[in-house]
């Protein structure tokens, strides 16, 4: 049976009117001329509307992963929504090269009327922040009562709010640690395993110690691959591991850091590619989100030079120290230190290879 739904007109349905009435440049009311100013509103306004596909896509996929346990089609949904944010962050990088058509000069027409108005003030990116797992902890040189100073009240409410959800960083860590096959008596996996990486980074360092070209330089790579092998066998004591996390050296669990190592090495195995495709498309949305603030960061350096951003922050050195410090996902990218090539990775038992495998009976 067909059904009847009312007619709708293009510019009422997008409500045009009231997208087009919401620029409203400040400049015009000192009587100032300042053409850049309506570019600078646009953009960020469309940023603004990006912010909210991508919460409404990262709150889609947190009530995905909140199951358990997780039908694995629904894994494929939540993958599919993470590459729909990162195709946006491409959108949203491409908006900087819009803005930059404004030079310094068109900027400081009308800059000095936004004042304390700031992008640290965006109650959406924030929220995109708190939703993907950014803690206070990780926040520049910026304790919780300065970041909340920055909000008006009802922002605050909100943001507190936000804090007391699961974080999707929490989400996939719970899942990985229900993972299977990580686990199983009778399995030598990780010692092998453990085996092997160590004679690599031995093989690293005796390679170093042949071709470098001074003793300061030889000093420093084999101190980082001391540190690399360290942090690798902390993976294989639950004390010492606990005690990185003491120190805010590493955030993930030991189980779900075992697992995800798991997936990337065994990643060829079809029950395991859409795992590592989800993982991997979390490490490029957590890399898309550092880029896009490295970019703003260079486009602030390019407009301001040195001065303080209006929102009283430390402007661009601030920017490009985000870009670094807030990434969330940084631990997943960290574990390719420890992988192997595939010639050396150790074979899995008969009856474990078969369960990871699709099977289709006649």
């Amino acid at each position: 049976m067909s059904k009847s739904y009312p007619s709708q007109y293009y510019r009422d349905y997008l409500q045009i009117g009231k997208l087009l009435d919401a620029q409203h440049p400040v400049s015009a009311e000192y009587g100032v001329d300042a053409h850049d100013e309506l570019l600078f509103i646009i953009t960020h306004q469309a940023y603004e509307l990006w912010f909210k596909q991508i919460l409404h896509e990262l709150n889609s996929i947190r009530a995905l992963m909140q199951q358990n346990p997780i039908p694995e089609h629904h894994v494929g949904t939540a993958l599919f929504r993470v590459q729909r944010i990162n195709r946006i962050c491409g959108l949203m990088l491409d908006q900087i090269s819009v803005l930059e058509t404004m030079t310094p000069l068109d900027f400081l027409d009308f800059r000095e009327f936004l004042t304390p108005a700031s992008g640290f003030q965006s109650l959406q990116f924030r929220l995109v922040e708190i939703t993907l797992g950014l803690e206070n902890v990780q926040r520049l040189n910026i304790g919780r009562d300065h970041f909340y100073s920055r909000l008006d009240e009802n922002d605050r409410k909100t943001v507190e709010q936000a804090e007391k959800q699961t974080s999707l960083f929490s989400l996939v860590e719970h899942w990985l640690e229900r993972m299977p096959f990580t686990d199983m008596e009778g399995y030598a996996f990780w010692q092998e395993y453990r085996r092997t990486v160590i004679s690599a980074l031995e093989d690293d360092k005796a390679t170093l110690r042949r071709n470098a070209d001074n003793d300061e330089q030889i000093a420093q790579q084999l101190a980082q691959i001391d540190a690399t092998e360290s942090s690798f066998n902390a993976l294989f004591s639950e004390e010492e591991y606990n005690k990185l996390r003491e120190q805010n050296t590493r955030r993930l669990s030991l189980k779900a850091t075992q697992a995800a190592l798991f997936v990337y090495l065994y990643r060829d195995y079809p029950l395991l590619q859409q795992p590592f495709r989800f993982l991997d498309a979390l490490i490029e949305m957590d890399e898309n989100f550092a880029l896009w603030r490295y970019r703003h960061a260079l486009m602030v350096s390019r407009m301001i030079g040195s001065k303080v951003g209006t929102g009283g922050s430390m402007g661009h050195k601030y920017l490009v120290e985000t870009s670094v410090q807030h990434r969330v996902f940084k631990e997943y990218a960290d574990l390719t230190s420890y992988l192997l090539p595939r010639r050396e990775i150790p074979p899995l038992p008969e009856n474990v290879q078969e369960q990871l495998k699709f099977s289709f009976e006649a």
